[in-house]
């Protein structure tokens, strides 16, 4: 018999989305698939839209809300599949995406092996996505995989993996204490349970780029704390599975990348950041020594304060990545709706 497949659909606030992230699922070729979608007490009109599909024999529920990893745990303690398919409530499965990480999983045979596949980045048209390349691309043991991440500063995707039901309950479940890198911290948990990560090319995901993100980590003291908390877990993950000099040497450069996150918002952290390097055998530090205002920014500091001029520096250029963002969004609604898929 064909292995069953659960696509789990955590939503929440993605009514101008859920449709086409359902529709995806509903396209999928593998024939022997359940769908469930988690309403995470969206406001909006996600769980009307959602409901629609009931129908079609996707199992749509509602509960309070209380985060992406809450409706993702919800969503699994409901679903009998031998394979999971995490699918973003704003992202879209090309048709052949699990049949073709199946077929590799069945010829391999080994359920403790994490499948991973191709994701690009779009707007509207997923005929338009760029699919760009990175080192975790390619077929790579456990701690190979976690190094290259930490490194390179690269990642995949959560709808790009396929994981069996053995390897998720070797894992444990989402951490519901976290609010931003939830994903991160989990899939690094599951590679470390993993006996390997074989990448499936030509599997595809859509992930869609919006205006508004929960990746986004603004000014939220609770974005930030998730994200320190997530780093910590990450690089014990690796060093779990090997601490060496070259794992301690790509855990430096994972805190340094993610270091102008707290900066200058969270002493604390950036006091636990460094403190934490030290141990490992290395140093962070700030990229440019005078506290790294740029001329375009310095000015401010003495008309509005220090705070406001970093803050300034922080959050203008994404407040111009958004309304670009949304710019080009509107641009190819148009044109889909214009009938150029």
């Amino acid at each position: 018999m064909k292995p069953l497949v659960s696509i789990l659909i955590p939503a929440y606030k993605a009514e101008p989305w859920i449709s086409d992230a359902i529709k995806s699922a509903l396209r999928q070729t593998w024939p022997r698939k359940e769908i469930i979608v988690v309403d995470d007490g969206s406001t909006d009109g996600t769980l009307a839209v959602a409901s629609q599909f009931s129908g079609e024999g996707v199992t749509v529920v509602s509960q309070k809300n209380r985060g992406a990893s809450a409706a993702r745990n919800h969503a699994y303690s409901l679903c009998s599949g031998h394979y999971i398919q995490w699918l973003d409530a704003d992202d879209i499965l090309a048709p052949d995406k699990i049949s073709r990480q199946i077929e590799v999983a069945q010829t391999l045979k080994n359920p403790r092996l994490l499948l991973s596949s191709e994701w690009g980045r779009f707007h509207y048209r997923t005929k338009v996505a760029q699919f760009i390349p990175t080192a975790l691309w390619q077929d790579l043991p456990p701690v190979e995989w976690l190094l290259r991440k930490m490194t390179f500063n690269v990642w995949m995707q959560p709808g790009s993996w396929l994981v069996s039901r053995e390897l998720m309950e070797s894992a444990g479940p989402w951490d519901e204490r976290l609010s931003f890198d939830d994903d991160g911290e989990y899939f690094c948990r599951i590679i470390s349970k993993s006996q390997g990560v074989p990448f499936v090319r030509g599997a595809k995901t859509f992930y869609r780029l919006t205006p508004e993100s929960l990746s986004t980590v603004d000014n939220s003291n609770k974005k930030r704390e998730s994200a320190w908390l997530s780093i910590r877990l990450q690089i014990q993950y690796l060093l779990q599975l090997e601490d060496s000099e070259r794992s301690r040497a790509a855990a430096v450069t994972f805190l340094q990348t993610w270091f102008t996150m707290f900066d200058p918002y969270r002493m604390d952290i950036i006091e636990q950041m460094q403190e934490f390097a030290q141990k490992l055998g290395g140093v962070v530090r700030r990229l440019h020594p005078v506290e790294a205002l740029r001329w375009k920014w310095a000015w401010m500091e003495g008309i509005f304060g220090s705070r406001a001029a970093h803050w300034a520096q922080k959050s203008l250029p994404k407040f111009k990545y958004d309304a670009i963002c949304a710019a080009r969004l509107f641009w190819e609604r148009t044109l889909y709706q214009l009938g150029y898929e």
